[in-house]
């Protein structure tokens, strides 16, 4: 096994990163210019990987973030200090996105404290892998698009009200929806969904002058995947069948999600951004 990915599966998703050898690339790696400034933004799964990378670089922005997360109290806390160390106000929700309430509340919680929501990113999400489709147990089965695409659905119907013009969706899919995963098979659906529901959602809202999209990460350097979200096989060579030959970080996605987030994507809606090592596909 390749000694980068040493690390084998951690007790339970999403995985705590305060663990993780070697630590994934969060940290903004460019000077801010204030194209989030006055602006309010969720994100899910924000604790760590792809959301602490997201958040953090959100603030540096200009934004006040709040990082929805699930139980990783040691990341979001540092998630939370990094966000404050930019100037900005952080906010951190523990819950489940696949509950309704929980995502009601959260994002009552948004508006009360931080005074508005401008930006509502869904990134939230977990993975299970199953080398064949008759091993993959109903519970999973629920669970993964409970939390991945339920999950998505709740926490955008909870924000819609407090979205007006000039706002942003950005939701997180993948490179499965477009190339697939035979080991990945309820998570590549869910991501399809996601794909379909990005697609959708800005065919209702973009009249209503709220712009919604997604972005679609390759294999990347998070919690996720050796907390038990991949095989063994898999980690092994992470990252390496991809035509730049190895795994994506953090702060190389992270500015996917900003581009589209601000003004300077103010004629983006119903798209998708790849951030993959540069593996081309369709959409």
């Amino acid at each position: 096994m390749s000694a980068l990915f040493s690390q084998l599966h951690e007790d339970g998703l999403p995985g705590h990163e305060s663990t993780l050898e070697p630590k994934p690339e969060w940290r903004p790696r460019f000077p801010g210019s204030g194209r989030l400034a006055g602006k309010v933004a969720v994100v899910t799964g924000g604790d760590s990987g792809i959301g602490r990378a997201t958040a953090v670089l959100f603030a540096r922005e200009g934004a006040d973030v709040a990082i929805v997360y699930l139980d990783e109290h040691d990341d979001a806390a540092e998630t939370a200090q990094a966000i404050r160390d930019e100037g900005r106000q952080a906010l951190t929700i523990a819950g489940n996105v696949g509950d309704k309430s929980f995502c009601d509340r959260a994002i009552e919680q948004v508006v009360r404290e931080l005074g508005g929501l401008h930006i509502l990113v869904n990134n939230a999400g977990e993975q299970h892998p199953d080398k064949d489709i008759v091993d993959i147990t109903e519970a999973q089965l629920r669970r993964t698009f409970q939390t991945n695409i339920f999950g998505m659905f709740f926490m955008t119907q909870a924000a819609r009200p407090h979205l007006t013009e000039g706002a942003a969706i950005v939701n997180c899919t993948s490179v499965t929806s477009y190339a697939g995963e035979p080991e990945l098979l309820d998570y590549s659906s869910t991501k399809g969904a996601i794909t379909a529901f990005t697609r959708s959602l800005s065919e209702q809202l973009v009249d209503k002058r709220i712009r919604v999209n997604a972005v679609a990460p390759g294999p990347i350097w998070t919690p996720l995947n050796p907390s038990g979200g991949a095989s063994a096989e898999k980690l092994a060579t992470f990252g390496q069948k991809t035509p730049m030959g190895r795994a994506g970080q953090p702060n190389e996605v992270a500015p996917a999600f900003l581009f589209l987030a601000c003004d300077d994507a103010s004629y983006m809606s119903g798209q998708v951004l790849h951030p993959n090592g540069g593996q081309v596909v369709n959409g």
